[in-house]
């Protein structure tokens, strides 16, 4: 897992984001372009797979408006691809098309490029299912430039303030391998490691950030197998607001802080207490929910068997109920859980109400959680 490092004081005179401001080019949305036309995405960037989930993702913040409309490209099944410094969008869908017919990284890295004469100032990485990984950062990419590849990633950067950017992103997502927490998640948590270590430099730009994320169990709109697509098109501080975004539309636990409630969150509280011994410990296993019915399998049902979709849609929506009175319900037995968990840790203080399941509670829960459940 070797950093290479690209840049020089040529290289730096070159780039469009340090010539001033009146000899730039931009377009209505505000993004910087070239000559050609050609967006100027410099930034860093993460693309990932699970290959437990069979999910790919690809995630970018820059200090440039807009990023995720063409930065970030994924595809179910088969990868990722991030494309940016001088943007070649269209090596996005190229690259992924490479991919799905078994073209290693490296060798499709290299087709892409082969007669590309602006290549010099591309950046461009892909991953694909089986985890294999590549990058390309041009000689004329602005300092600090350069990528790291890894167990299911890759993280590439251009105009950063250093190469701390990449090694942060790269060690946060290692650090949560062979945990419970979803690849989206993960790799929000990455960048905002490598925004925490300053990313891009150049301080008092437009900011923005974005994620896609395909899932081939999950048909998405229209049957994309997008599963989630998030962009900050513009916003002080993108990579919180992703996360913030992510966690609140996800329902996702610490989303808010609340007391005798049911929902899916509460679900994720009460596995992670059972996990740590603190709720239904004579529970062998955590239960999974029941089958859901937007799936390729019942869509497919629904068109070729109605009844049989109907019984089985009915059955589910029973199951659902089921598991949500079971699973999902904030009572007593929970919130006696959450308390006792909070007074282990120190975490009780004066006008807390029964079961409080706030910020700080959260916050030791999942850390507990993931030490625990880490592999």
């Amino acid at each position: 897992m070797k950093v290479r490092k690209i840049g020089t004081v040529v290289v730096l005179a070159l780039s469009a984001a340090w010539f001033p401001a009146s000899a730039q080019q931009r377009a209505a949305d505000g993004v910087t372009i070239n000559d050609e036309g050609l967006p100027q995405y410099s930034t860093f960037s993460l693309c990932a797979v699970d290959p437990v989930t069979g999910q790919s993702g690809a995630g970018v913040t820059t200090r440039v408006p807009f990023v995720g409309r063409a930065v970030p490209h994924v595809r179910a099944g088969i990868g990722a691809v991030c494309t940016q410094a001088s943007t070649m969008v269209e090596y996005g869908p190229r690259g992924l098309d490479l991919l799905a017919k078994g073209v290693e990284p490296q060798a499709a890295l290299s087709q892409l490029l082969a007669s590309d004469e602006q290549r010099e100032s591309r950046q461009l990485a892909l991953i694909d299912m089986k985890g294999r990984a590549a990058a390309h950062t041009g000689k004329q990419n602005g300092n600090w430039a350069g990528s790291r590849q890894g167990l299911n990633y890759t993280v590439q950067a251009n105009i950063m303030v250093g190469p701390e950017v990449v090694e942060a992103v790269a060690s946060t997502f290692e650090a949560s391998a062979g945990t419970s927490m979803p690849l989206a998640e993960r790799m929000i948590l990455a960048m905002e490691a490598g925004q925490a270590k300053g990313g891009d430099r150049r301080w008092g730009n437009l900011q923005s950030a974005a994620i896609k994320i395909a899932d081939p169990n999950d048909p998405g709109r229209g049957g994309d197998h997008i599963t989630l697509a998030i962009e900050v098109g513009e916003h002080p501080e993108p990579v919180a607001e992703l996360k913030r975004i992510y966690y609140t539309t996800g329902r996702r636990l610490g989303y808010r802080a609340f007391s005798r409630v049911e929902g899916a969150d509460v679900i994720e509280l009460k596995r992670m207490l059972h996990a740590l011994g603190y709720w239904k410990s004579a529970l062998a296993a955590f239960p999974g929910a029941p089958a859901s019915t937007n799936t390729p399998q019942m869509q497919e049902l629904r068109k070729t068997n109605p009844a049989a979709f109907e019984k089985a849609a009915t059955e589910a929506r029973q199951a659902s109920a089921a598991y949500t009175r079971d699973y999902g319900t904030f009572d007593e037995e929970t919130i006696a859980a959450v308390d006792k968990f909070r007074t282990d840790r120190s975490l009780n203080y004066q006008g807390n109400p029964p079961g409080l399941v706030d910020s700080r509670f959260v916050d030791a829960l999942r850390t507990a959680f993931f030490a625990k459940t880490k592999q």
